[in-house]
Parts: structure tokens; C-alpha cells; sequence
């Protein structure tokens, strides 16, 4: 089964309107990614200042190749416009931490 990747980003509340462009301006960015099932950025409501990032994968094996590849090129500046010589955008993030999960049991909506 998939494989569930959860990046949880502290954001303070002056940037939560920069990061939520940032991901608006790369959407497509993983969409193409071999092994990519699913993307969803969750904003949060009340009570906390953590994002929660949520990304499906065929496999570990997918989710390492767009790493090294796509997200790596997107985070050093490739994903924004900035070229060589580009000064690099601020985080807006001041924290990361990612989870990892295996889907082991999953539903959806039945059909009438």
C-alpha cells in the first residue's frame, strides 16, 4: 500500500499568507512525480501555528526520487524563477518536522 508523508511547518501568523503563494506558485510542481497519488496543505484553524503539508506516495522508493530531484531543485531557488546569482527567498517557515506513515487500511465514500 501508499506511503503518507506529513511535513509539519511552524509558521507565525505574518507568514502564513507568503507560504500559502509559495505553494500556490509551485502546485504543479509534484503532480507529474512518478509514484505521486495525492497532495493536500492544510491551514490551521484554531489553537496552533502548524501548516501540515500532507503527501500520498505509491512508495518510499517515489517519495526519495522526487526528494532528491523536483523538491530538492524547487527549495535551492529552481523553483521560483531565481537563476544563478538569484538571492533566495526567506523561509516562512521558522520549523519542520516530518512524519512518515504506511496506509494500512483506507475508504472512501460508497457509490448509491
Amino acid at each position: 500500500m501508499s506511503v503518507v508523508k506529513i511535513n509539519v511547518l511552524t509558521v507565525p501568523a505574518e507568514q502564513r499568507e507568503v507560504l500559502e503563494k509559495r505553494f500556490a506558485s509551485r502546485a504543479h510542481a509534484v503532480e507529474n512525480s512518478d509514484g505521486f497519488e495525492w497532495f493536500e496543505l492544510l491551514r490551521p484553524v484554531e489553537g496552533t501555528d502548524q501548516y501540515l503539508v500532507y503527501t500520498r506516495w505509491r512508495d518510499e522508493e517515489s517519495f526519495q526520487a522526487w526528494m532528491e530531484g523536483p523538491m530538492k531543485t524547487a527549495h535551492q531557488g529552481g523553483g521560483e524563477g531565481g537563476g544563478e546569482g538569484a538571492e533566495r527567498p526567506r523561509p516562512a517557515a521558522s520549523g519542520s518536522t516530518l512524519w512518515s506513515f504506511d496506509v494500512v487500511q483506507q475508504a472512501g465514500p460508497k457509490s448509491a
